[in-house]
């Protein structure tokens, strides 16, 4: 059976900041204190193959993982995390335009097909998802770790519990519900194409290595 090790990349600068972030935001001090917590914690896992996003800060967290296990770093682009309306980048959280921005999506998640103008909407979260995970199911190994990012991920465990079946509104409800820590490690596991479940839940947000 595949065991995928999802962990969240460290505390970044942007996630501290005041402004919306872009990809190109690095680890904090804090965030690559946490990435050394994790990658101790992943010396003692029976990890094959590192896989990463390729925005800035789960790089960086990937880098300090891979001096550690001595694994190769992949990245793809399918864990990236969500994107946003660019109309957001690079202004404060608390701009009006900002604000208003949000919460029209957030009223709208659940409406089929609706976007607000160049961002990633529910749609297109859900079908990258599913490519994630043909992606993990398709390679060899049978231990992987993906360093990726908390929306994405709540995306990715929605998806796992209702496949095709996920709706805007249930995809939704994890995104409000569910939360997940700086370098928390979420663990899945794959059976195969002809089992069901195929995809199951194992472990969600372990952050005992901050402890």
């Amino acid at each position: 059976m595949k065991t995928i090790y999802f962990i969240r990349h460290g505390e970044s600068e942007g996630n501290t900041g005041l402004v919306r972030q872009d990809g190109f935001s690095p680890l904090s001090d804090r965030g690559r204190e946490q990435a050394a917590f994790m990658a101790e914690r992943c010396s003692k896992l029976p990890i094959d193959l590192l896989v990463a996003s390729t925005m800035t800060r789960a790089q960086q967290t990937a880098s300090i993982i891979k001096e550690k296990i001595g694994k190769e770093v992949i990245s793809s682009d399918l864990f990236t995390e969500r994107r946003r309306p660019s109309a957001q980048t690079g202004k404060p959280k608390d701009n009006p335009e900002v604000l208003v921005i949000d919460k029209e999506i957030w009223n709208n998640f659940g409406t089929s097909g609706y976007r607000h103008s160049d961002e990633e909407n529910f749609e297109d979260l859900r079908d990258r998802a599913r490519q994630a995970l043909e992606f993990l199911a398709n390679r060899p190994e049978e231990n992987i770790a993906v360093v990726t990012h908390g929306f994405f991920m709540r995306i990715i465990m929605a998806y796992v519990v209702f496949r095709e079946r996920l709706t805007g509104k249930e995809c939704e409800l994890f995104m409000r519900t569910f939360h997940m820590e700086n370098t928390g490690l979420t663990i899945i596991k794959y059976a195969g194409p002809d089992k069901e479940p195929s995809w199951w839940v194992w472990t969600w947000n372990d952050h005992a290595h901050l402890s």
